[in-house]
């Protein structure tokens, strides 16, 4: 085991993918740069290990990135493109809604696109309304699309790992703003199956899913609360699709309460979905209405002062548990 970000985890199991496989490559705006690894670095160190052939510079073209990812899947490699920024989807949404993923079902599966998109997502490092999105709402809508949100670097290793495996098209999404939060992750490859939640931490009073880095807040205002006697659960399912609705029926049948806290804007939100599911499957079960915590209906703004007050806070968080709780 060691001690890594989840920036470093990502990197290693890029590495070790390319290493066991040989037919990933890696595609993107200056994901061969030997300097600094891309934007980000997470990149860094593959372009001197494999290569020109395999580890590739495009165009700042994101249709063609994409279109070309697809077109490489299925002449049977496995690429890894990398989408800089979620906000661009809308420059490639064609190429993957309606050819990638499609594919499968278009050809009786007789194609198969084993595409892994790498993109970021989230304010909070002060990147401006057209860098800061979230828009894993509007993928998760898609049929056909794996979503993928890793929370901690184990987990972004191993889920990586298993969504460059998927014979089906996954999009990996990378909160910039916790790239450096670091845990023990194993040296060796692993992978983690998708559609299973994992429990944060375990409690009795109130159920919180989060999705990404407001895992991180969650876990926050549940240790805080703790001092205040109240036993919070935290849930993070990990993927969105596909999504583990029992272990969060689970979770909610043992506490009666739920918060659900997503960074993404309020209207057809995660949070908006998995409310949905427990009020179509587990409505029995709540004792107390449910509470959403999410973004405001606008973009992220410019301001780095507004920008803070955009992104749910441990504070609201804390406010929606003790309001469900006193129920």
């Amino acid at each position: 085991m060691s001690k890594m970000s989840i920036r470093e985890a990502i990197n290693l199991a890029l590495h070790e993918e390319m290493a066991r496989d040989d037919r990933v490559v890696v595609m993107g705006e200056d994901v061969a740069n030997r300097e600094n690894g891309g934007v980000y670095g997470v990149t860094v160190g593959l372009a001197d290990k494999f290569g020109d052939l395999r580890v590739i510079d495009t165009p700042i073209t994101e249709s063609a990135i994409i279109g070309a990812a697809g077109g490489a899947a299925l002449t049977g490699l496995r690429p890894v493109a990398e989408l800089m920024f979620i906000d661009f989807l809308g420059v490639c949404l064609d190429q993957l809604m309606n050819q990638i993923a499609k594919f499968r079902y278009m050809f009786g599966g007789g194609a198969t696109t084993p595409v892994t998109i790498r993109t970021m997502i989230g304010a909070g490092a002060g990147t401006g309304p057209q860098h800061s999105a979230i828009l894993y709402p509007l993928l998760v809508a898609i049929p056909g699309i794996k979503v993928v949100v890793p929370s901690n670097a184990y987990d972004a290793k191993g889920l990586l790992a298993q969504a460059i495996r998927d014979d089906d098209p996954v999009v990996f999404c990378e909160h910039k703003a916790i790239y450096t939060e670091e845990c023990e992750v194993p040296d060796e490859s692993y992978t983690i199956p998708f559609g299973q939640a994992r429990t944060v931490c375990e409690g009795s009073d109130v159920t919180v899913v989060a999705f990404s880095r407001m895992v991180l807040l969650a876990e926050q205002a549940a240790a805080n609360l703790a001092g205040e006697g109240l036993s919070v659960e935290v849930i993070d399912p990990r993927t969105l699709s596909p999504l583990d609705d029992e272990a969060i029926l689970a979770s909610v049948r043992k506490t009666g309460r739920m918060v659900v806290v997503d960074e993404a804007n309020p209207y057809c939100s995660m949070a908006s979905e998995v409310a949905s599911i427990v009020v179509d499957k587990g409505f029995d079960y709540l004792d107390a209405p449910i509470k959403k915590v999410t973004a405001p209906h606008t973009p992220v703004p410019a301001s780095p002062v507004l920008e803070v007050e955009y992104v749910p806070s441990v504070a609201e968080i804390e406010a929606a548990i003790r309001e469900v709780a006193g129920y």
